[in-house]
């Protein structure tokens, strides 16, 4: 079931914000999938769904290898039989400002803050599509 991006409902809202772990799936430079599980926000007035991770990661390979435009991606997670999927294009994020926002947003979330990692940078997906039952 798709969403409208204006007016998205509570319930769904909520659920992003749930202690879940989603998936993320990226494509490899042959087209094929690569999904890893992952810590994602959500930021609905903005549309951005942020992802902290190593600069180093395979996801962080795979959005980069699509180039200045961005890696067109897919983060999902289900609950039984709630789920939710945010599509988008995904961009590697290396300032230090905008890694903290990440960092800040992902303890919100999760309850915790991660371990300081100069290689730690942020994904940040510009939502362009909201799918679930949530």
């Amino acid at each position: 079931m798709a969403h409208d991006l204006d007016a998205l409902p509570p319930a769904y809202l909520a659920f992003w914000g749930e202690y879940l772990m989603p998936t993320l799936t990226t494509l490899r430079a042959n087209g094929t999938p690569h999904v890893v599980p992952v810590g994602v926000t959500f930021d609905a007035g903005q549309r951005i769904a942020r992802i902290i991770t190593r600069k180093d990661s395979t996801k962080v390979k795979n959005i980069l290898a699509a180039g200045a435009d961005g890696a067109r991606v897919a983060v999902c997670q289900v609950d039984r039989g709630r789920w939710a999927t945010l599509e988008g294009v995904a961009r590697v994020r290396t300032d230090a400002a905008t890694v903290a926002d990440a960092v800040r947003r992902y303890a919100e979330r999760y309850g915790r803050t991660p371990s300081p990692n100069p290689d730690r940078v942020a994904i940040e997906i510009a939502v362009t599509r909201a799918l679930g039952r949530a």
